[in-house]
């Protein structure tokens, strides 16, 4: 992806409106097949995987025994003996051999990321964007997280009710040989509908403001799902999985730290990452992701702020350093943005 095609506040707003298109064809994909695949990925994921039916997806994490996180990842259920786990682009070969070296179950990995191109629809007219492209303009009516295959465009696709923008949309999976002619599809399908296509900038804006992890930056091997805020992909009675120890220790004694969003509470100064955080004199964090939000017209950003008693998460007034001199902020609830 690049950067942007134009003007990273308009591919914001399309897709806020109307519809943007997304090649996101870095994604990965590991496919997890045999008896016991689930057993396999039910051991190495925070959330349950028993609880998926044929059709549908969750988001997980992926931890070390020390809680820290691996990858966060999207894995999807055709059947009890075939799966797919779709990673981060940065992570493609470390989740691969994560898999393979506690694959203690016999289960057969696969690696399909050079064989599937990922694009996506997202925004308030991607049904009806995707609807002049499937026969009889009938998109199944998928709930969240669910998925199924159906021709779009006389090309067979894998349609999932997923996304990374907070808005209605869909992410598509098409043999790699077909790629190139699906974009050329939709792309003015996109345009005839008011939207266009969307680069790695108004990506992360959309992101941010949905209140979403990036990971590398808001989440790593350094942080834990407790500390980020996703303890509800977290399911620790579920029974053992790598990590949950950890886990436990930590929820029992309590985070030192946490991940907050706050919002700048002047217009022109933008919190980015690495920026230190204060209050009241002190420093007591460190920015990870920061910048302005078009939908909301202010600057935002996620931080890690240290938890000693003293300083709460909520309700809180903070300073951020920008260029040697401090900013006001504030911390405000998560997602800045919701439909």
């Amino acid at each position: 992806m690049p950067l942007h095609y134009g003007s990273i506040v308009t591919e914001h707003l399309s897709v806020r409106r109307s519809v943007g298109l997304f090649d996101l064809s870095h994604m990965g994909q590991l496919e997890v097949c045999g008896e016991e695949a689930g057993k396999l990925l039910q051991n190495l994921c925070t959330n349950d995987i028993s609880r998926l039916k044929d059709g549908q997806a969750l988001y997980t994490l992926i931890c070390q025994e020390s809680g820290g996180i691996v990858d966060d990842v999207i894995v999807y259920r055709f059947t009890n003996m075939r799966y797919m786990v779709v990673v981060n682009a940065a992570n493609i070969e470390k989740d691969r051999a994560w898999l393979e070296t506690h694959n203690t179950t016999g289960a057969a990995l696969t690696d399909l990321s050079e064989k599937i191109v990922l694009i996506a629809l997202q925004g308030p007219g991607a049904i009806e964007t995707l609807n002049t492209l499937v026969p009889h303009g009938d998109v199944p009516a998928l709930p969240f997280f669910g998925f199924t295959r159906v021709t779009v465009a006389g090309i067979s696709t894998l349609i999932s009710r997923t996304g990374y923008t907070g808005e209605v949309g869909f992410e598509l999976y098409v043999d790699v040989h077909d790629g190139e002619k699906f974009w050329n599809i939709l792309y003015p399908a996109v345009e005839a509908a008011g939207g266009a296509p969307i680069g790695l900038g108004a990506r992360n804006t959309l992101r941010l403001e949905a209140g979403l992890r990036l990971y590398g930056m808001d989440i790593n091997e350094r942080t834990t799902p407790l500390e980020a805020g996703l303890a509800r992909f977290v399911k620790l009675d579920k029974g053992e999985f790598i990590g949950r120890n950890a886990l436990l220790m930590q929820r029992k004694s309590g985070i030192r730290r946490c991940l907050i969003g706050f919002q700048m509470l002047g217009r022109k100064m933008i919190a980015r990452t690495g920026y230190d955080v204060f209050r009241e004199g002190l420093h007591i964090g460190t920015v990870t992701s920061g910048a302005p939000a078009p939908s909301l017209r202010c600057n935002i950003g996620f931080a890690y702020i240290d938890l000693d008693g003293k300083h709460s998460p909520t309700n809180l007034n903070i300073d951020i350093q920008i260029r040697g001199k401090r900013y006001p902020a504030k911390i405000v609830k998560v997602p800045f943005y919701s439909r």
